[in-house]
C-alpha cells in the first residue's frame, strides 16, 4: 500500500513522515498530482496560514487534485481546516469537503488563544473510540470548527468544538496525531489499516 503524504508550504510534514517511519508505512512526500491520484491513501498535513497555503496549493492545482480523490484521505490540523468551505483566517474560501466555516477562538479570562497542548477528546456515538485507549490528543491552533452532523469526535476549549470529522472518504483531525504520543499513533495506525472507506 502506497502512502502519499502531500508536499506543500506546512510547517508540520516532516514529523508527519517521521511518524508514518515509525509505523512503517510505505509513503512519498509530493506535490505531483499523478502521485498523489494514484496512492492507495492520501495525508494532507498542515500548520501554517489558511489564506496563503490555500493559494499555493490553488497556484500548483493541488485544490483541484484533492478535490477529485476519492481513496482514503486523512486532514491534519490545517489540512482540517482547508477541507471546509470558508475560514475566517484571512476570510479564506477553501476546498469545500465539509460545508461548514472554520471560525476563530475569542480568548477569555480563562483561556488564552492559541488552543495548545494536551487535551481529552469525547468520541461521540459511532464505535469509532475502540481504536484508542487514552483519547488524549496535543492540539496547537487559534481557529476551529463547530461541533456538526460531521463530527466524529468533539474536544471542549473555550466551547466544544470538532476534534475529528468524518465525511464519505475524507477522515479530518484537528490535533497532531504526529505529535500525540500512542493515542496518536494509534489514530494513524486506524486511518493506515482500517480506514478504507471510499468514495
Amino acid at each position: 500500500m502506497k502512502i502519499a503524504l502531500i508536499k506543500y508550504n506546512a510547517g508540520n510534514i516532516q514529523s508527519v513522515a517521521y511518524a508514518l517511519e515509525r509505523l512503517g508505512a510505505d509513503f512519498v512526500i509530493t506535490e505531483h498530482p499523478e502521485e498523489i491520484t494514484k496512492a492507495d491513501k492520501v495525508i494532507f498535513p498542515g500548520v501554517g496560514q489558511a489564506h496563503t497555503t490555500m493559494q499555493f496549493l490553488k497556484d500548483r492545482k493541488l485544490d483541484e487534485v484533492i478535490r477529485s480523490l476519492r481513496q482514503p484521505v486523512l486532514g491534519i490540523c490545517l489540512g482540517m481546516q482547508l477541507l471546509c468551505r470558508y475560514s475566517e483566517e484571512g476570510n479564506t474560501g477553501c476546498l469545500g469537503i465539509f460545508d461548514e466555516t472554520v471560525k476563530k477562538f475569542e480568548a477569555d479570562s480563562q483561556h488564552k488563544v492559541p488552543h495548545m497542548g494536551w487535551n481529552q477528546v469525547e468520541f461521540m456515538a459511532n464505535g469509532l473510540g475502540s481504536f484508542v485507549q487514552q483519547p488524549s490528543f496535543y492540539f496547537v491552533h487559534s481557529y476551529y470548527i463547530p461541533v456538526n452532523s460531521h463530527t466524529l469526535a468533539r474536544c471542549e476549549y473555550i466551547l466544544p468544538f470538532s476534534a475529528i470529522m468524518k465525511k464519505d472518504n475524507f477522515l479530518a483531525v484537528q490535533f497532531h496525531p504526529e505529535k500525540s504520543a500512542a493515542a496518536g499513533e494509534a489514530l494513524l495506525h486506524y486511518f493506515l489499516n482500517s480506514f478504507n472507506v471510499r468514495a
